[in-house]
């Protein structure tokens, strides 16, 4: 991973790469609740995510399936994500489930709601929530 160390502080990424954080399920395939874990292993991925996740990849950035699946089914989401050739650096399960997710951090987060399709991103201007002054 390319990381800035300064003065004993948080390693920050060299400019340009972008540490991504990606859901699973209703993301780069279908959405399979743990619930069902027999889905998992036979469901597809979308072929757009795929495309776009290897090339952020390939581009240098970080990537990590950030999912709601519980740990106990990591080994079943890795074996799923190396099956169908996606290229990642991490998985963490444990995401809390519900969505309406307001993420608070000391870092910049930037988020992206996924709505069909994977593809480049685009800058688009809008409102957010922040912290008073």
């Amino acid at each position: 991973m390319e990381l800035e160390y300064k003065e004993h502080l948080s390693p920050i990424l060299k400019d340009g790469v972008k540490n991504y954080l990606i859901d699973i399920d209703g993301t780069i395939t279908d959405d399979v609740p743990n619930e069902e874990p027999e889905r998992m292993v036979t469901c597809e991925p979308y072929p757009d995510a795929l495309e776009t996740v290897n090339k952020w990849y390939d581009e240098g950035h970080q990537i990590c399936f950030f999912t709601s699946r519980t740990e106990n089914l990591k080994q079943i989401t890795i074996d799923w994500l190396d099956k169908h050739g996606f290229k990642y650096h991490s998985v963490l399960c444990g995401k809390p489930r519900g969505g309406n997710y307001h993420w608070i951090d000391n870092h910049l987060v930037r988020a992206t709601r996924y709505k069909g399709k994977f593809t480049d991103l685009v800058e688009k201007q809008v409102t957010i929530e922040v912290f008073k002054d």
